[in-house]
């Protein structure tokens, strides 16, 4: 279940989203804090280890490895987004940081980024003896 230490109510316009990361992953760990510390009190954001969720995450239809592999945000209706699209969900919950998300879902920039972020992540696992 989820590693937040208190539910947030839910704010009215501002559905619930639950970000799914590697909780194990020490820039993970930081960059959610950074997140948390930056998002407003009310921005509703459920944060879940990915592998102390994974058989959630699997009746999902998303396997531990592919949770590992990118960030998985699921919305309050039960949709997941994985990778940019994921992010850009995240920063719309930070204030002055929508921009970021539009921008990172550009035609020409998310492919370039996404490639970028995938080869970080495979590095990153790989050396830790995770993939």
């Amino acid at each position: 279940m989820s590693d937040t230490a208190s539910q947030r109510p839910q704010r009215d316009g501002l559905p619930l989203i639950r970000i799914y990361y590697d909780a194990r992953c020490p820039v993970c760990r930081r960059e959610r804090a950074r997140y948390e510390r930056l998002s407003r009190q009310d921005a509703n954001v459920e944060w879940w280890d990915a592998t102390d969720n994974a058989e959630h995450l699997a009746a999902r239809g998303i396997g531990l490895k592919q949770a590992l592999l990118s960030l998985h945000v699921e919305t309050a209706q039960g949709q997941i987004c994985e990778g940019m699209p994921a992010y850009r969900l995240l920063l719309a919950r930070i204030p002055g940081l929508a921009w970021l998300g539009w921008l990172i879902t550009r035609p020409l920039i998310e492919p370039a980024l996404t490639r970028v972020y995938d080869a970080w992540v495979r590095r990153r696992l790989c050396r830790d003896g995770r993939l």
